[in-house]
């Protein structure tokens, strides 16, 4: 896909409203461009924000038009993990987390149940589940996940690390070592909001979590083929 013009998106985080008005200025973007496209989705679609559901069936949508692609977040795996255990420590450490939210917007849409797991979609489940914690455009020398890598062991890092990592060791890019699997490397995240809400950018990563549910806009990068990077917001 050496050709298409990837859109980047950070943590939704359950604000649909800000995701409308993002995909909104992503497709007016690619139609003023004529080119093709693909959305990206860098995880945390759900947890703290007022409508986690319909981010979800959102994003879901757009991966089955073939007009988007998406990667797992940690909050994604904590719900996993609450959905799919019995113990109360997985369930209370993702509700403290944003959870609560969650299985509210889910109630909403879906009717109120005792556990609340009969009020979330099963497809959704399928779906969240089915996500890969790592795309990799390699031609382009392009890596989205969630949350990062360990440059001592890229492209073979865990998931947990993918989904979880903010080590300094990723973060400072004069720390990553001479390994030729880095050369050319961009890593496009989310995971760990910017103190400043707005998107940060080096040669060797992306980061375009501004905070969305903290009050901060949702931002996508637009990664053209031989152009620079842009920001879009919400």
């Amino acid at each position: 896909m050496s050709d298409v013009i990837y859109y980047a998106i950070g943590d939704v985080h359950g604000e649909i409203e800000k995701l409308d008005r993002l995909l909104d200025f992503i497709r007016e973007d690619a139609r003023l461009r004529t080119a093709a496209y693909k959305i990206v989705f860098l995880g945390d679609l759900i947890d703290r924000g007022p409508d986690s559901r319909a981010v979800v069936e959102r994003a879901m949508n757009a991966v089955a038009k073939g007009e988007a692609l998406a990667v797992k977040g940690n909050h994604e795996e904590l719900m996993l993990h609450a959905y799919e255990k019995t113990e109360s420590v997985g369930v209370f450490f993702w509700a403290e987390n944003g959870g609560d939210e969650t299985i509210s917007s889910y109630m909403m849409a879906n009717g109120v149940y005792d556990d609340w797991r009969d009020a979330i979609d099963d497809r959704h489940i399928a779906w969240l589940k089915a996500l890969p914690a790592m795309i990799r455009d390699e031609a382009r020398g392009i890596a989205f996940v969630h949350g990062g890598i360990d440059p001592a062991t890229f492209p073979n890092c865990t998931d947990e690390v993918r989904m979880w990592t903010r080590s300094q060791k990723f973060f400072d890019p004069g720390r990553w070592p001479a390994r030729p699997e880095l050369e050319g490397l961009v890593v496009v995240h989310g995971h760990t909001p910017t103190h400043d809400f707005k998107p940060h950018s080096n040669p060797c990563r992306i980061n375009v979590d501004t905070g969305a549910c903290f009050g901060g806009p949702l931002t996508a990068v637009v990664l053209a083929p031989g152009e620079g990077r842009r920001f879009l917001h919400a």
